[in-house]
């Protein structure tokens, strides 16, 4: 009997951020960890998904320069990350370290 070749396609996160609720969870989760990095990251994950070409234009960018910054190695300025965040229809809030710890509890429950 021959064995059948399994395939896979390689997993990519933005195959799943179709709707603005995906994308501020993932922001927020990633935001969560503290991490500038991968927040960059993120942000980055989530221009793609949404046309990183189109959101370079729309936040007076290269798409180049945008995908640098916005990679491992970037290290975006504030003033790109409020570009990028306004072009994509976001905004960024801040709530108290313990309701944000909070929110985390309730995720983790359900």
């Amino acid at each position: 009997m021959a064995k059948e070749k399994l395939t896979f396609s390689k997993w990519d996160i933005t195959d799943h951020l179709r709707t603005d609720e995906d994308i501020c969870a993932y922001l927020e989760v990633v935001a969560g960890e503290n991490d500038p990095v991968r927040f960059a990251r993120a942000l980055g994950d989530v221009a793609r998904a949404r046309n990183m070409s189109k959101i370079a234009r729309d936040a007076k960018l290269t798409r180049r320069g945008l995908s640098k910054s916005l990679s491992e190695d970037g290290n975006p300025r504030l003033s790109t990350i409020m570009k990028v965040l306004s072009s994509l229809g976001l905004r960024l809030t801040f709530a108290p370290a313990t309701e944000m710890a909070q929110r985390k509890k309730t995720r983790k429950a359900a």
